[in-house]
């Protein structure tokens, strides 16, 4: 077992890349899809079930921890990866986005964010320093930086004052990370859709150094077109030789285009959050469950997948638990579209390695997605 945290980039195609990423509790091949563990629990998920989709490494959220049950106790009961039974490697992200999105009454300053918890109201203040300090205690194989996310539609002048400070901060987080032999700190670029941002935005992260980078602040109701363009103008000034992942992202289009232009790591509540409402990503279209005309429909969801919830039960059942509000739904359809996202990135690794990801992309594009194919070239 590695006791390092280790990027070895394998194969390109394009600006496409494909690697692994090596932790002491396990590699990452790489381009990789994270499963989003909130609250120390993928959602209507066991950790078999999640790794039986052959998801390799999972994320979960600072701000949720710190607030419920707590870093402390967390670290006390083993870490994070002893409390929720997962073996593999786990990233935590820093909890800004969520006490911009979520906190009441929240306060930012140089010093970090005093912010009113969501729960009960509670009054909390998370610094750089804090942040790296609860991701300590939770003992994740990769932890972000702290960031300000700035809200979108922004000024430029908004936009520029709010990566000034989260410049600052990715400064004194990296300061707080110290030493954590086979732990990895990342970076987080930000600069909204202005590329002179993103530019000073990648050129003081790289100065301070990171074992690896993220592209934040997209995702949030830019658009996808904005969104490629932001990443066209943002990967190919990243280190060639340390992993970049896009946060929040996303749709299986989006994903598609974000590997074409040289991303590595992603995560999105997309494929958990729509398992509970009752909609499906196969390779044909989304599918939504609750329309009737799946009533008598005794073929599975999708042919081609191998998920127990496409070998052992018909569209018909799986209509019937979503609209009886069985927990069964959840759990069989969130297990497909897990499924599907690993069966998605081990397709576009193994385009990027024979070098036909251009040909995988327009098939997928012409699938499912036809009216966006001139986006993923």
């Amino acid at each position: 077992m590695t006791q390092h945290f280790i990027f070895e980039l394998r194969d390109a195609d394009g600006a496409a890349r494909a690697g692994i990423i090596r932790t002491p509790h396990g590699d990452i091949h790489t381009p990789a899809f994270m499963p989003v563990g909130t609250a120390a629990t993928v959602k209507a998920m066991l950790p078999e079930s999640v790794r039986a989709t052959r998801a390799e490494i999972i994320l979960g959220n600072t701000y949720h921890l710190m607030l419920r049950p707590g870093a402390e106790r967390i670290g006390r009961l083993g870490g994070l990866h002893k409390f929720m039974a997962w073996n593999g490697p786990i990233l935590t992200d820093s909890g800004g986005f969520q006490v911009m999105s979520l906190a009441k009454l929240r306060k930012i300053s140089d010093e970090g964010v005093e912010f009113q918890s969501h729960i009960d109201g509670a009054r909390q203040f998370l610094s750089p320093e804090r942040s790296m300090e609860i991701q300590r205690l939770l003992g994740s194989d990769i932890q972000m930086v702290l960031d300000e996310c700035a809200p979108f539609p922004a000024t430029e002048a908004q936009i520029e004052e709010s990566v000034a400070l989260s410049m600052r901060w990715a400064r004194r987080s990296k300061a707080a990370f110290g030493d954590q032999p086979g732990r990895a700190c990342f970076g987080i670029v930000q600069g909204g859709t202005f590329p002179h941002l993103r530019r000073q935005s990648v050129e003081a992260l790289c100065h301070i150094g990171f074992d690896g980078y993220a592209i934040g602040g997209l995702a949030v109701g830019e658009g996808q077109t904005a969104m490629f363009e932001v990443l066209d103008a943002t990967t190919s000034l990243l280190p060639a030789d340390r992993p970049r992942y896009l946060m929040g992202v996303g749709k299986p289009a989006d994903i598609v285009g974000a590997v074409l232009r040289g991303v590595d790591m992603f995560d999105c509540v997309l494929p958990t959050r729509s398992g509970r409402n009752g909609q499906a990503f196969t390779r044909y279209g989304t599918v939504n469950l609750r329309n009737a005309r799946h009533a008598d429909d005794h073929g599975p969801l999708d042919p081609q997948c191998h998920c127990p919830t496409c070998c052992e039960f018909s569209r018909a059942y799986l209509h019937h638990v979503v609209k009886a509000n069985e927990i069964i739904a959840s759990m069989l359809i969130t297990w497909h579209n897990l499924t599907y996202y690993q069966d998605l990135m081990a397709g576009l690794r193994v385009g990027i390695a024979t070098g036909t990801l251009d040909n995988l992309a327009k098939d997928f594009a012409r699938a499912g997605n036809a009216e966006k194919e001139h986006l993923l070239r």
